[in-house]
């Protein structure tokens, strides 16, 4: 039994043209459906029908019929279109090519190459900064190969950023920790750091090398010069699927240090191993129903708000307060018992960056959110206080590669590549075709 849900756009994953795509809800799960005149027909899955998708939803408005019809191979080339529906959150501005590990899964798939002096980073910078609002995440590559990534923070920071974020593997900052003081005394916001898990099984699998310990130092060094680190995941069934529950565990523990856990089910695009069937993707409602299920309760699925700002499809939100018993009081509920969103507001994307900068920097720890303090959060004080000093999130962000990419969803991107002085959309940025061999 299937049936047809909803009409949008996607492209062939050969050759790149927009094609006219069905989502098709089956009993197994919801498939983007799409044929393209020279290369045949697609079944992408994309939902497994563990929450019905079009509650999910919402009233997110469906494309019409020659609405953004360049896209993606117009924003590619020149940056965000005239069509394009939000304005940046978050713009990621790659420092370097280098990198100091082979991922076997990679978005950026980066060779080493010549870095850019400073002098023509800062230049580029300037391009794209907006005075004392943008959120600026340093990325590459991996930005710790540059020994004066501190003096770029610095730039950033002078040129009127409001946040500095760092996307690491964290081996330096295990290694260095004169470098991190360096980050810290620079103005760096806070860190996003890959970590795929506790066990060494799963970074020899994905990484090629036991990382763990380097994890668990790099969050140490962070830890004493005040920055808080955002565990950041990528998700790939059958090698840390059953792990979420895990990760989720230990991020709670490692709080204040670590701010929340980011998980991203893996994309592909970038470098990948090979074209993506459909048993190794891992859904966003998949990954709901596993953020529940392994952590024994810890989380509720109806404290995880779809994403909205983006795309429902994009990810979602939790919002939590870590008590001293290590249980998570919520702060987030569900969106229908949630007056108005952050799409109601005047400037959207100004909302999210805030969330995130207030819950992924690290506050200092006051007297009245201390260990020896009785913990009772009906009373205002102690409330905000460990709000300020023990807040949590659980985020994801689900990226699209050339099966699954929607253009509904992509007019509605807010993680904005700086590339040439323009704003690219990230899965534009990143996007690999397919072979059709």
């Amino acid at each position: 039994m299937s049936e047809n849900i909803r009409t949008t756009y996607s492209i062939c994953p050969i050759c790149g043209k927009q094609v006219v795509a069905e989502m098709i809800k089956k009993d197994d799960g919801v498939y983007l459906e799409k044929n393209c005149p020279e290369h045949g027909d697609f079944s992408v899955l994309i939902w497994k029908n563990k929450i019905d998708i079009l509650s999910w939803y919402g009233e997110v408005e469906t494309i019409k019929p020659g609405e953004n019809s360049q896209c993606p191979e117009f924003c590619a080339e020149n940056g965000l279109c005239s069509e394009h529906q939000s304005s940046t959150c978050c713009t990621l501005f790659e420092v370097t090519e280098r990198c100091n590990l082979k991922c076997k899964f990679c978005f950026a798939n980066k060779e080493d190459s010549n870095d850019k002096s400073i002098d023509e980073i800062c230049k580029e910078m300037k391009q794209v900064i907006v005075k004392g609002e943008t959120l600026l995440q340093l990325s590459g590559g991996e930005p710790t190969m540059r020994d004066d990534l501190p003096q770029i923070v610095t730039a950033a920071r002078e040129l009127g950023c409001k946040y500095v974020q760092l996307n690491t593997n964290g081996i330096r900052l295990a290694e260095d920790e004169d470098y991190v003081k360096k980050l810290s005394d620079a103005g760096l916001s806070f860190v996003f750091m890959q970590f795929d898990g506790i066990d060494d099984e799963i970074y020899v699998n994905l990484r090629g090398k036991p990382l763990f310990a380097l994890k668990e130092k790099a969050i140490d060094n962070c830890a004493k010069y005040n920055l808080g680190v955002t565990l950041v995941p990528t998700i790939v069934p059958g090698v840390n699927s059953m792990h979420i529950g895990e990760i989720l565990r230990y991020g709670v523990m490692r709080s204040p240090s670590v701010r929340g856990v980011h998980f991203q089910p893996v994309g592909h695009l970038g470098r990948i191993p090979s074209i993506p069937q459909n048993n190794s993707r891992f859904t966003l409602d998949e990954l709901l129903f596993e953020v529940e299920n392994q952590s024994g309760g810890l989380i509720k699925t109806g404290n995880l708000q779809p994403a909205q700002c983006d795309h429902p499809m994009c990810g979602f939100h939790g919002d939590f307060i870590v008590k001293k018993d290590r249980t998570l009081y919520p702060l987030t509920v569900k969106r229908n018992d949630t007056p108005g969103c952050c799409c109601g507001v005047e400037n959207p994307a100004s909302r999210k960056r805030e969330f995130v900068g207030r819950r992924w920097k690290r506050a200092g720890i006051s007297p009245s959110s201390s260990q020896s303090c009785v913990e009772d959060l009906s009373n205002m004080d102690y409330f905000l206080s460990r709000v300020s000093s023990h807040g949590f999130t659980i985020t994801s962000m689900a990226f699209q590669d050339a099966g699954n990419i929607d253009i509904e969803r992509l007019r509605m991107c807010r993680l904005h590549v700086a590339k040439n002085g323009k704003l690219i959309p990230f899965c534009v940025n990143y996007l690999t075709l397919w072979t059709d061999d």
